[in-house]
C-alpha cells in the first residue's frame, strides 16, 4: 500500500472521529413532572399575615421545648410558652395533620419549635398505592397525576398540601433553624404545595430528601419568606409553572443541583424586548451557597434576581433550554442586578467518581460537605446562560472565578424535542452584560475572574460592557448606553466548531452512571487529555503531513515555498500550545492561525503554474484562515452566517484529500522522442492520455516547476534506465 493511500485512510479515520463527537448528543436529565399549563396571571402576590394563627403544631416534649426557646428574647419566648398550652389542648402533632384540617382559604398554621419528622407519612405505600400506573422519569421516581397525587399524597411527598387556597404556614422561633421538617431521604419532596394559589411558607427548615426540599407547582401566587432548605439530592427550592412568586431572605445549601429553582416560570414576557411591564417571580436577599449551582433554571422566564448572593457553590447562575418537558422554552428574559456572585469553585465530581454518589443518599455525608452534582456544568463560572434571549444582567459584582464571569453558549431547539428546523438557532439572542463590577469585591480589593467572557459565537443582539477583561473570542459586541444598542454586533446561527466539539463532549455525564467524560476539563482534562487538543493536534498532523509531502514533491527546490512550510509547521504547532491555554486566552491561537494562513498563500500562488485550480484552492483557504485569525482576535466579522473556522474547516478537509492526491501523483519525464520512440505520443496514444495525473495542461514547457520535476525524475530513474524513464513518462 502506498504512503499516500495510508495517510488517506487514517485523515479519513480522524474525520470519522470528529464527525462523531460532533454529532452524538447526550440525554437529558433534570425535573420531569406532569404536563402542566401556566396560571391565568389574575392572582397576586400574597401578604404576610399577623395576629393569631388558626391551627397549631407542636411536640409533647416540654422540656425539649424549653430548652429550645431557652434563648429566644422574654416577649417572644412567652408568646411561645402560650401557643404550647394551647396547643396541648386543640393543636396537631404533624404538619400534615394540620393541612389536613384546613378547610376554608386565608387560614395560617403555626408550627412551635421542634424536629417534625412526619412519621406517620413515611412508611412505604400500601394497596393501590403502591401499584399506581403512570410514567416514570429518567431518574426512576413516577410522574403522578393531580389526582394521583391527590389519592397518594404521601407516596412521593412528605408534606402534601393540595389545592389549599392562600394558606399561610409559619414557624415561631427565633430563627429559621428553631423548626425543622425532616424527611430523611425517604421522600421526594419534603412539603409539596400543589395548585395552592397564594400560599406562603415563612421561618422554618426544610430538608433531606431524594429530589427537593420545597416544592411549589402550578400556584398563582407565592411566597418563600425566611426559610432554609439544604442537603438534598436535587434542589433545595423548586417552584414550577407559577405566577405572582416571591423568594426572600432566603437560604439554601448542600444541593446536588440547585439552590434556588424557579423551573419553567410564568411566560409571560415572551414576545417582548427588553421593556416588560412586571416579571412573574422576584428573588432578593437571599443565599445560595456550596451546591452544585446556587440558582438555576430550564425555563427560568421572566424572573427578577437582585440584591442576592451566590458564592461557593459550582457555579453562581445558570438558566437554560437545555431540557425538554418545561413549559415556556426557550428562555427569556431573566434580570440580574446588584447580586454578589463569586469564588463558585467547588468541584464536586470526585464524589461522582470515587463512588460517594452512588451509595444511598443517607450514606453519602451531605451534613458532612458531600455534594452530589446531578448534570454537566463548567465549574468555576459566575453566570452560565445556556440557550437565552432577552436576558438583563447589569451592576451585579462578578469576582473569583477560576473558569470565567460570563459563560453564554447557544442550544439548539433539537436538545429539548423540537424538530422544525426555523427553531433550531432560536437561543442565545440579545442578552445584554453591562455595568457590572467584574474582578473587584465590594470593599474595592482586586478579585479577577481568569476570564470575563467566554462565548461560542452564536447569536445576534448579544453585547458585553466595554471593560470585560479577558474574553474568548477576544473582541466582543459592546453594549450601548441604551439596551438594544450595540457596537459590533453580529449574526451567526452556529457557534464556533471546536466549542461545539467541546461541550458536546462535556455533556456526556452521568451521575447515576459513574460516567465523567474524558476529554472535558470540566471533570480534570488538562493537556493532550482535553478534547479540544486533541482536536487540534489530530488536525496539526494531518496539515504537517500533507504540507509536508506536497511540498517534498512540488515545491521541494522553491526556496520561498520552503520558508512558507516552515511558517506553517509553526503556525501547527503554536495552533496546538494555543489550545492548552484555553481557560487563559492568548494570543497564541491568532498567531498560529496566522502563520498557517500565510504559509496556505505562500504555496498557493507557487502551485499557479503547475495547477492553477488547485493553487487557488490553497489561495482562497490560505485567505479564510487570516480571516478566521482577524475574526478571534481583532473584531468578529460582521455579515456572515456562521464564523469563518467554518468555512476553512469544510474547505480544509477538501484540500487536504486533493493535496494528498497531487502529492501522491506520478510527475513526467520530457523525452525527445526522435530518440526514444515509447515515449512519442504518435506512437503511443495511451501515453498521452495519461501523461499528468491531475490533467491540468503546463502552460510553460519552460517554467520552473517543470524543471523541478524534470529533477524528480531524473533522480527517480538514472540515465540509460530506459524502463524507469518510461514509468516517470508514464
Amino acid at each position: 500500500m502506498s504512503w499516500s493511500r495510508r495517510l488517506l485512510l487514517a485523515l479519513s479515520a480522524v474525520l470519522a472521529a470528529l464527525a462523531a463527537t460532533l454529532v452524538t448528543a447526550p440525554g437529558a436529565q433534570a425535573h420531569e413532572e406532569r404536563p402542566v399549563t401556566f396560571p391565568d396571571g389574575s392572582g397576586s402576590v400574597p401578604k404576610l399575615r399577623s395576629g393569631e394563627p388558626d391551627l397549631l403544631v407542636c411536640k409533647t416534649d416540654r422540656a425539649d421545648f424549653a430548652r429550645r426557646i431557652s434563648a429566644f428574647p422574654d416577649a417572644l419566648r412567652t408568646r411561645n410558652l402560650a401557643l404550647l398550652d394551647r396547643c396541648a389542648r386543640e393543636g396537631y402533632r404533624h404538619l400534615q395533620e394540620a393541612v389536613d384540617a384546613v378547610d376554608r382559604p386565608g387560614m395560617t398554621i403555626a408550627i412551635l419549635p421542634g424536629l417534625y419528622e412526619e412519621e406517620p407519612s413515611l412508611p412505604e405505600p400500601t394497596g393501590k398505592c403502591a401499584s399506581l400506573k403512570a410514567p416514570n422519569s429518567s431518574l426512576g421516581y413516577q410522574i403522578l397525576s393531580y389526582e394521583q397525587q391527590a389519592e397518594c399524597p404521601h407516596n412521593q411527598n412528605l408534606v402534601a398540601i393540595l389545592g389549599k387556597k392562600d394558606l399561610q404556614v409559619e414557624g415561631t422561633g427565633a430563627s429559621r433553624l428553631d423548626v425543622i421538617i425532616d424527611a430523611k431521604y425517604q421522600k421526594l419532596n419534603g412539603i409539596r404545595a400543589d395548585g395552592s394559589d397564594g400560599i406562603y411558607f415563612r421561618n422554618f427548615t426544610a430538608q433531606r430528601t431524594t429530589f427537593n426540599s420545597l416544592y411549589v407547582l402550578a400556584a398563582d401566587g407565592f411566597v418563600i419568606d425566611d426559610v432554609l432548605t439544604r442537603w438534598n439530592d436535587e434542589y433545595g427550592f423548586l417552584t414550577f409553572a407559577s405566577d405572582h412568586g416571591l423568594y426572600k431572605n432566603c437560604e439554601s445549601y448542600g444541593n446536588g443541583d440547585s439552590g434556588i429553582y424557579p423551573g419553567s416560570a410564568s411566560n409571560i414576557n415572551d414576545g417582548r424586548g427588553y421593556d416588560v411591564p412586571r416579571y412573574s417571580i422576584e428573588i432578593t436577599n437571599c443565599r445560595s451557597h456550596h451546591n452544585m449551582v446556587g440558582y438555576s433554571g430550564t425555563a427560568g422566564d421572566s424572573v427578577y434576581v437582585h440584591d442576592n448572593e451566590f458564592d461557593h457553590n459550582m457555579g453562581g447562575a445558570s438558566m437554560d433550554s437545555a431540557f425538554p418537558g418545561h413549559p415556556g422554552l426557550p428562555q427569556n428574559h431573566a434580570r440580574f442586578e446588584r447580586n454578589l456572585i463569586h469564588d463558585n469553585n467547588a468541584d464536586y465530581y470526585p464524589y461522582v467518581a470515587d463512588g460517594t454518589c452512588a451509595k444511598p443518599p443517607v450514606e453519602r455525608g451531605y451534613e458532612r460537605g458531600v455534594v452530589c452534582p446531578q448534570i454537566s456544568m463548567p465549574p468555576g463560572s459566575g453566570i452560565i446562560t445556556a440557550g437565552g434571549n432577552w436576558n438583563l444582567y447589569e451592576d451585579n459584582w462578578i469576582y473569583g472565578h477560576q473558569r470565567t464571569a460570563f459563560y453564554l453558549n447557544a442550544v439548539p431547539a433539537f436538545i429539548r424535542g423540537e424538530s422544525a428546523w426555523a427553531k433550531q438557532f432560536d437561543t442565545s439572542h440579545d442578552n445584554r452584560y453591562a455595568g457590572n463590577r467584574l474582578g473587584v469585591d465590594k470593599a474595592g480589593n482586586s478579585r479577577p475572574n481568569r476570564t470575563d467572557v467566554s462565548w461560542d459565537g452564536q447569536g445576534s443582539g448579544n453585547c458585553w460592557q466595554a471593560d470585560a477583561g479577558a474574553s474568548s473570542p477576544g473582541a466582543l459586541p459592546e453594549c450601548g448606553s441604551r439596551r438594544g444598542d450595540v457596537s459590533g454586533d453580529v449574526d451567526r446561527i452556529v457557534g464556533e466548531p471546536v466549542k461545539l466539539a467541546q461541550l458536546l463532549v462535556c455533556a456526556d455525564y452521568s451521575v447515576q452512571a459513574r460516567r465523567l467524560p474524558a476529554g472535558c476539563d470540566w471533570y480534570g482534562a488538562r493537556g493532550l487529555q482535553r478534547v479540544e487538543t486533541q482536536i487540534a493536534l489530530g488536525t496539526a498532523l494531518v496539515l504537517a503531513l500533507t504540507g509536508f509531502a506536497l511540498w517534498w514533491r512540488r515545491l521541494r527546490g522553491n526556496r520561498i515555498a520552503g520558508l512558507a512550510t516552515l511558517a506553517g509547521l509553526a503556525g501547527l504547532t503554536l495552533d496546538v500550545a494555543g489550545s492548552t491555554l484555553a481557560l487563559t486566552p492568548t494570543v497564541v491561537p491568532a498567531l498560529g492561525l496566522l502563520l498557517t494562513g500565510v504559509w496556505w498563500t505562500v504555496i498557493g500562488l507557487a502551485l499557479r503554474p503547475s495547477r492553477p485550480v488547485f493553487a487557488w484552492t490553497t489561495v482562497v483557504l490560505g485567505a479564510l484562515t487570516l480571516l478566521d485569525a482577524f475574526d478571534k482576535a481583532v473584531l468578529m466579522v460582521p455579515g456572515i452566517p456562521v464564523s469563518p473556522a467554518w468555512f476553512r474547516l469544510v474547505l480544509g478537509v477538501v484540500w487536504v484529500l486533493w493535496a494528498v492526491i497531487a502529492a501522491g501523483a506520478r510527475t513526467q519525464e520530457p523525452t525527445d522522442p526522435a530518440t526514444d520512440p515509447a515515449t512519442d505520443p504518435a506512437a503511443d496514444p495511451a501515453a498521452d492520455a495519461d501523461a499528468d495525473a491531475d490533467a491540468e495542461p503546463d502552460p510553460d514547457p519552460k517554467s520552473q516547476s517543470e524543471s523541478e520535476s524534470e529533477s524528480d525524475s531524473r533522480a527517480e530513474a538514472p540515465a540509460g534506465d530506459t524502463r524507469a524513464r518510461e514509468e516517470g513518462t508514464a
